[in-house]
């Protein structure tokens, strides 16, 4: 069975995310791009912890934070740091591979702006999410 993210991703590239563009799923199957999707895909299964507990929270610009260091064991900060960082990397990443796919390398503050609103939007009841007010639990 798909993991919640990966049918995420799915369901950004099936409902036309990226319309203005003609995306099509076939056009994300590039190897850069699958081995982004592959890293963020299990990774999600390490930060899910975090996303329910409120540590980690899904900003507006299409990254996570880290929301509430303090309700973090001290021993767990650094790795969970390392996976904010890892997860944030691979956004930027699978951002530029998909404005690339076009050979538009300027698309991609666009298409970050459009994953950043479906990763905001696709957040599970509880998560935080940043608003335009600042954190707010979904």
């Amino acid at each position: 069975m798909k993991t919640f993210f990966a049918r995420l991703l799915t369901l950004f590239l099936l409902s036309g995310a990226l319309n203005a563009y003609a995306v099509s799923e076939r056009e994300f199957n590039t190897p850069g791009i699958n081995v982004v999707k592959a890293r963020m895909q299990a990774r999600h299964g390490q930060l899910q912890a975090y996303y329910n507990s409120g540590a980690v929270g899904l900003n507006l610009d299409g990254t996570i934070e880290l929301r509430d260091e303090a309700s973090v064991p001290l021993v767990f900060r650094r790795k969970l740091a390392a996976l904010v960082d890892a997860e944030n990397q691979d956004r930027e990443t699978l951002y530029g591979e998909i404005s690339n796919v076009y050979a538009h390398p300027e698309w991609r503050v666009e298409v970050r702006e459009v994953f950043a609103k479906r990763w905001l939007k696709h957040a599970h009841r509880g998560w935080w999410i940043m608003s335009d007010r600042g954190w707010i639990q979904k």
